[in-house]
């Protein structure tokens, strides 16, 4: 295996279109484009192993819910014997406007629980993100919780679909050219 990309978000199809599941949202089309291989459940995750151009890679939703997101990340990169150099972690960012996207190498985890997690079960921040803008919360960060679990309007929907595929594309790029060729390809679109 030569790569994991995980993407967060909730089980449940309470959580199906929120913007806290966007990561969902690319593992789904990255799989789509794989032609749908069968989905393993293990280590508290649903994933699939394929191939993103010539390279290995395992496409995994974590069931764990995004708080402890780390706990199914951590155990499949020990099962894979994979490094946070070798992990691609898709979230949804506060930070940045909606439909903005960014590929960060390691750094800060910026508030995010689902990072935190998965830093502390990987004992690094190494790996790199996939950053999809959901915008800030109407009346401050107090109100990100109920911002990032709600539903996209229909609106936003169709204008985070561009996002979502360029962010499956980034996950491609970075596996076959590089984060650094990602970074200069995909960031500040919107």
């Amino acid at each position: 295996m030569d790569w994991l990309i995980a993407g967060l978000g909730n089980p449940g199809p309470k959580y199906e279109r929120t913007r806290h599941n966007v990561g969902f949202a690319v593992i789904d089309e990255l799989l789509d484009r794989a032609g749908n291989p069968t989905l393993k459940s293990k280590h508290n995750a649903l994933f699939a192993e394929t191939r993103l151009g010539g390279h290995q890679v395992a496409l995994v939703k974590p069931m764990t819910y995004m708080n402890e997101s780390g706990r199914a990340v951590g155990a499949l990169a020990r099962w894979y014997k994979l490094g946070p150099g070798q992990i691609i972690v898709v979230q949804d960012e506060l930070d940045l406007a909606p439909g903005a996207l960014k590929v960060k190498d390691g750094g800060g985890l910026a508030g995010h629980n689902g990072l935190r997690s998965i830093a502390a079960h990987l004992s690094s921040s190494d790996f790199v993100r996939v950053r999809i803008g959901v915008g800030k919360p109407p009346g401050g960060k107090e109100r990100g919780v109920s911002h990032v679990l709600a539903a996209f309007s229909k609106v936003e929907q169709t204008e985070m679909t561009a996002t979502l595929l360029a962010a499956a594309d980034a996950c491609e790029c970075i596996v076959d050219y590089g984060v650094d060729r990602a970074m200069s390809d995909f960031n500040g679109r919107v």
